[in-house]
């Protein structure tokens, strides 16, 4: 797949990005009063503006990006009021499938095996009524960010981030962090390692990279649960600010949250050379994804172990979890309509901005139709 879904929108701020979908759409405004024609906030007429409310949680790491789709939605439709609570992958699901939310972000798929007593696939239909789909929305780089004073570039690979994080090596000037990092004069200041303590697909995903690049260094399962050494802070502002605060420090979190807390990020070694995290390095990764789910199901399987020169291999993709078809077709409606603002080109190239990759146009492509059959 290729990335050329990465759109030259990603440097503009967002009501630029409106304003030009409003220059270019050739859909008059609904006449419900939300917006005019020719108005800037036109970008989401296209959606068919809904009046109401719509509730959803789950992913933290999907929550900038998430945010900046929302007030695109709610600029366009001023009757429309979507709440998300970023209370973790785990948490989205669980409230799910008990109804209590109109659809769930989570870094992970649906499990379609058994664990802890449930298949989560099959409970999601069970509370639909119908199939319950995995809708790519995000694409989102997991850095390993670190604070140590005096080291502004580290050079890291799966072998010694596993044994880092698996309190294994507990020294920045350790050998074997050295030996990636000849020019840098280390400190043997006491490594820090923070993780996140709720149930997370960031950790499923960052796990999921340890245990497939580097099998030998990682003896355990992967898991939304954290399985390794260190102090957990709850959610993905929890960890970045944690680190932030403490020399020595590092932790797994999504670029964004990277950003946003000023953190050096670690450039990653596949055998390859070393590879820093842009928003292209991580669409190199996300082009080679697998689709496993069949359908409008668009769970995918992703090449932790890639050995592809210039991929940044630790990504996860979030993915909005939907019914396919709603038992109250007007919350059907709903979920259609503001997915459709969140997958739009305008909205998905002002996310690079925010820390995100765009999703490459082959997914994209099946993500709108997968939208569009949202009943």
């Amino acid at each position: 797949m290729s990335v050329s879904r990465v759109s030259a929108f990603g440097a503009l701020a967002l009501t630029g990005v409106l304003a030009l979908s409003a220059c270019a759409t050739e859909n008059p405004a609904p006449s419900d009063g939300n917006t005019a024609a020719g108005d800037p906030t036109n970008a989401a007429a296209v959606a068919d503006c809904f009046t109401g409310d719509l509730k959803a949680e789950g992913s933290s790491a999907q929550k900038n990006a998430i945010d900046e789709a929302i007030s695109a939605y709610q600029t366009a439709c001023t009757d429309a009021t979507i709440d998300y609570q970023p209370t973790g992958s785990g948490a989205g699901i669980k409230q799910f499938i008990a109804k209590q939310v109109d659809f769930a972000g989570s870094d992970s798929a649906l499990k379609t095996e058994e664990k802890d007593g449930i298949i989560e696939a099959q409970e999601a239909k069970n509370s639909c009524g119908s199939d319950a789909w995995n809708l790519p929305m995000v694409t989102g780089p997991i850095a390993i960010a670190y604070n140590v004073k005096g080291v502004d570039k580290l050079v890291l690979n799966a072998d010694v981030a596993s044994k880092i994080f698996d309190g294994k090596i507990t020294t920045w000037n350790d050998p074997a962090i050295a030996a990636l990092n000849k020019d840098a004069t280390l400190p043997a200041t006491p490594i820090k390692v923070y993780f996140r303590s709720d149930e997370s697909g960031t950790t499923e995903n960052f796990t999921k990279y340890l245990k497939a690049a580097a099998p030998s260094a990682w003896s355990y399962e992967t898991s939304k649960k954290w399985p390794g050494k260190g102090e957990g802070k709850e959610k993905s502002a929890g960890v970045a600010t944690a680190t932030k605060g403490q020399d020595g420090a590092i932790t797994y979190v999504e670029w964004s949250y990277a950003q946003q807390n000023q953190l050096s990020m670690a450039s990653i070694d596949t055998g390859s050379g070393p590879v820093e995290l842009t928003a292209d390095s991580a669409g190199k990764t996300v082009a080679t994804a697998e689709q496993t789910g069949t359908g409008n199901d668009l769970a995918l399987k992703i090449d932790y172990a890639t050995k592809e020169a210039g991929a940044y291999p630790i990504v996860l993709v979030t993915y909005e979890i939907v019914c396919s078809a709603y038992p109250d077709a007007e919350t059907g409606k709903k979920v259609k309509s503001f997915l459709k603002t969140f997958a739009s080109e305008e909205v998905q190239g002002g996310l690079t901005a925010q820390g995100y990759a765009p999703l490459p146009a082959e997914v994209a492509s099946k993500v709108e139709t997968a939208i569009d059959a949202i009943s």
